[in-house]
């Protein structure tokens, strides 16, 4: 097992290095094994009742409320979240460093990742849609409401702890790397049912950069489909293809034949590139005790914070 360095992280765990797939500097894929359980993980105990689960400690509750595409998310964070990163120290983020290459090391070694069997995604985010980082990312603590609309989603950064002031310490110094460029990027894990991110390390570093008046960068953490499910698909594809090219050799005097083929050709070839790198669908578990102990949990974050 590796040995931890001072800017590893607090805890390792049993894992094998799994196979990485290099898709350019700002992008790599691993095949994560050993983990069948997912240390962070969103749970479910039905009617829109959720929990996100850091291993054995809740740290957020949330209920969807409304029908069809006007549905609104209801959200209590719960102290006690933990980063699976490492502190940064200010020489090691001006140094040369590949952030989507370390930041993978570091999970790979880290307890308390949504990581699970499969194939992740890590990709260097430079920009984001308009309202991202502004109106859709809640600063309130502990309570937040999204706006889930079937037409675009929420699409919006969920903090996991409370956000500090622009003025806390260390919030100033990341200011200060904002300002020289060498800020280092928030961790962003994409969440598919909330259609938007969650912050899994970066929240003062976000703070910083949107204090400085730039939009953070992210390093976007996604399930991507194994290798048999894409393959799946690309089977599906590949034989409505053939049909499509076979009805058009049955007529090879009509007009536009050839510009037709062309087309297709171009289509399925950019579709079979797409299919190993799809987003994945985030998985609920059942959470274990069922509605029962969702309402306890809800019902004393209430009393500890009776305003919300």
């Amino acid at each position: 097992m590796p040995q931890t360095v001072c800017t590893g992280v607090r805890k390792t765990v049993p894992m094998n290095r799994g196979r990485r797939e290099l898709l350019g500097p700002g992008r790599l894929v691993l095949q994560v094994q050993d983990r069948p359980d997912p240390p962070l993980r969103f749970e479910t105990a039905g009617d829109g009742r959720i929990l996100l689960r850091q291993e054995e400690r809740p740290v957020l509750l949330g209920r969807t409320a409304g029908d069809g595409c006007c549905r609104e998310l209801y959200l209590h964070g719960l102290d006690g979240y933990r980063s699976p990163l490492p502190p940064l120290r200010s020489t090691f983020m001006r140094s040369s460093v590949n952030w989507v290459h370390q930041y993978a090391r570091w999970l790979e070694e880290a307890d308390g990742t949504p990581f699970q069997d499969g194939r992740w995604e890590l990709a260097h985010r430079p920009v984001f849609q308009p309202g991202v980082w502004t109106e859709d990312f809640p600063r309130d603590w502990p309570a937040a409401r999204l706006d889930l609309y079937c037409g675009g989603g929420w699409h919006g950064v969920l903090p996991l702890r409370r956000l500090s002031p622009p003025d806390a310490a260390r919030v100033k110094a990341y200011r200060k790397h904002a300002r020289e460029g060498t800020l280092a990027p928030v961790l962003l894990w994409w969440v598919t049912f909330l259609d938007g991110w969650v912050i899994l390390d970066g929240h003062d570093r976000a703070v910083a950069a949107l204090a400085e008046g730039r939009t953070p960068e992210g390093v976007e953490l996604s399930r991507v489909p194994d290798e048999e499910d894409w393959r799946r698909v690309a089977d599906e594809v590949t034989e409505g293809h053939e049909h499509r090219m076979a009805q058009l050799a049955g007529h090879p005097d009509e007009p536009g034949v050839d510009r037709r083929r062309a087309t297709l050709e171009r289509a399925y070839a950019e579709t079979l590139a797409t299919l190993p790198y799809g987003v994945g669908p985030t998985p609920f578990l059942p959470l274990s005790g069922g509605p029962a102990t969702w309402e306890d949990l809800a019902a004393r974050a209430m009393f500890q914070c009776p305003r919300d």
